[in-house]
């Protein structure tokens, strides 16, 4: 076996339209042959439960080899995998420019999509994945305190696993009616942006669906953070979800239509001098990475790609100019931080430590860890417990460390890690920590 590659990797955009990729011949072969790369290999053992799976089907296999492996047993690999990323951009050798060409992410995502053309998906993962409908009901006055009710209600809870397949025990998010938009519209306050670097100082906040009904004041800690700062912020007059979950289904006809939905209300604001944030960074990933990799002839996606940011990557780039207040009344203490999966494989670097480590009294201790939540893999009856087990080196880690606070980029990986910790109370986001810094 040749060494890998050097090289930086390089990511080729999924040719979802032609006919080939549909061929479940051709897929099966090039899974056969990635498949054999990574047994092989073996490095990508310990990051999610694809790798074991299928190196379980392989030792188990009559030849101990891929070719022993049942093309029926494929998929049970597939089902595994959540599209971190992780193993391309962090421990993969092989990814082109390399002449073995292996992206495994973007195969799974290949197979997901053949597989939800060919059989749709249960009705769970359909409600679960239709962000906008769900969370929309879920936050109507009245209708947000009942539905908040029976998901602390141990009797509903274990009815709605035996009949829905959500686990009884896993964390399910907070619905509030009192919406982000809600909240921050009288907030906002006309600034006069400043250019700093490639920053224009003049952000619009793509809410996300998580950002909007389940953690509004995630929002209000943008609106003041961004402010003291003097950056014009607004908020982006019309979104619809990014599309990442009903990515990981496999169903790209729906992110094609959320990505026409969406794609016209951020191009527009880009050529209004707007640069692009979000709370969420499997959002920030989806517009800086998956959308342009399946939609690399649209220009009006690539404009936005180039105009999004990381909430502090944008921070850090503004303190790089000068332009960053570092005048902080209170000090944060010992945080433990989770570095969001989703916002590793950006490649910008730990941008929210190095923000909060400004903070004098404040010492951050990151922790390049998975959580194992991915949106609604922690939650579904058949991989909670496998998303317990990928969760336990970073929950033992925060649990070591007994920390003032503990945060995450990613506040559904940040609850899912909290819930199983013995010594944190509850996770916050970064955002949040630096608002409480600033005093505001």
């Amino acid at each position: 076996m040749r060494e890998g590659s050097l090289e930086a990797p390089t990511r080729h955009p999924v040719e979802w339209r032609s006919d080939d990729f549909w061929d479940q011949g051709k897929l099966d072969a090039e899974l056969e042959r990635v498949y054999d790369i990574c047994h092989g290999c073996r490095r990508c053992v310990s990051l999610c439960d694809s790798f074991p799976t299928l190196f379980d089907l392989v030792d188990e296999s009559a030849t101990l080899e891929v070719d022993g492996v049942a093309k029926s047993d494929y998929n049970k690999v597939v089902e595994q995998c959540y599209l971190c990323d992780l193993c391309y951009m962090t421990k993969c050798p092989y990814v082109p420019p390399h002449e073995w060409a292996v992206d495994f992410p973007h195969l799974m995502l290949r197979a997901k999509a053949v597989n939800f053309r060919k059989e749709g998906a249960r009705l769970r993962d359909r409600v679960l994945t239709s962000t906008d409908r769900t969370f929309g009901l879920a936050t109507i006055p009245l209708v947000d305190v009942t539905v908040n009710a029976l998901n602390k209600n141990s009797t509903f809870r274990k009815a709605l696993e035996s009949s829905f397949g959500i686990h009884h025990e896993a964390p399910v998010p907070q619905f509030n009616s009192n919406t982000l938009r809600k909240r921050v519209k009288p907030m906002i306050r006309n600034l006069e942006p400043q250019a700093v670097g490639d920053t224009s100082g003049k952000v619009a906040l793509y809410a996300t669906c998580y950002g909007n009904y389940n953690s509004p004041e995630i929002g209000e800690d943008f609106v003041k953070v961004f402010q003291h700062n003097g950056i014009h912020i607004d908020i982006v007059p019309k979104e619809k979800c990014c599309g990442m979950p009903k990515l990981e289904l496999g169903d790209l006809e729906a992110v094609q239509k959320l990505k026409e939905a969406n794609i016209p209300v951020l191009a527009k604001l880009v050529d209004q001098g707007y640069d692009l944030v979000a709370p969420i960074p499997s959002c920030v990933l989806m517009y800086k990475q998956e959308l342009p990799l399946l939609f690399p002839e649209d220009p009006d996606v690539q404009k936005v790609k180039k105009a999004f940011y990381d909430p502090f990557e944008y921070l850090w780039l503004r303190h790089k100019g000068g332009a960053l207040e570092t005048e902080f009344p209170h000090a944060m203490g010992d945080i433990a931080y989770q570095v969001a999966c989703h916002q590793r494989v950006q490649n910008i670097g730990l941008k929210t430590r190095d923000v909060l480590q400004l903070v004098p009294g404040t010492v951050v201790t990151a922790q390049e860890r998975c959580s194992g939540h991915d949106g609604t893999y922690a939650i579904k009856q058949e991989t909670r417990e496998k998303s317990v087990k990928i969760a336990r080196p970073i929950v033992r880690k925060v649990d070591q460390q007994s920390p003032d606070h503990f945060m995450s980029d990613c506040p559904m990986a940040a609850t899912h890690i909290a819930n199983l910790s013995e010594k944190v109370d509850k996770a916050e986001h970064p955002m949040t920590l630096l608002r409480m810094a600033y005093g505001l």
